[in-house]
């Protein structure tokens, strides 16, 4: 008797598919997001910021935890992109919170351009009183 080894030929063609390039893709995706939503709400609230001439940045550590504080023209305060103003009250209370960390965080200054100078003196002193010694200015470039 004789037998043949050969095995029968499938008819229908391989149906599944291979989803670790998709999954892969997914979080690169949810990466580019979360970075790029925390950079975008920074920019909600409308801030003319003064231009300064170009120069040489410092480099910034990487560790450093960032507080954004705004001003916009009408003197209103924000914190970190919340569209609901802050009273100097409330600001007292969360710059004491900040100073109590280990690492207290750095304050990123976002004054319009327009704002009177009292104003910002005024934002550095409550800095200074909550022990708040480390803060930028945040600008632009000019235009040339």
């Amino acid at each position: 008797m004789a037998r043949t080894f050969r095995r029968p030929r499938q008819s229908h063609p391989i149906a599944e598919l291979n989803v670790t390039n998709l999954i892969d893709l997914g979080f690169t995706l949810l990466i580019i997001f979360m970075i790029t939503t925390q950079v975008t709400q920074e920019q909600t609230i409308p801030v003319n910021l003064p231009a300064e001439s170009k120069s040489a940045q410092q480099n910034v550590d990487k560790s450093a935890h960032f507080v954004a504080i705004s001003i916009d023209a009408k003197g209103n305060t924000y914190v970190d992109a919340n569209p609901k103003p802050v009273g100097l009250a409330e600001l007292r209370t969360r710059f004491h919170v900040y100073g109590l960390e280990a690492k207290p965080p750095v304050i990123r200054i976002r004054g319009d351009a327009h704002v009177p100078y009292e104003k910002i003196v005024a934002l550095m002193d409550e800095l200074k009183k909550a022990n708040l010694l480390k803060f930028t200015f945040d600008t632009q470039a000019a235009s040339k």
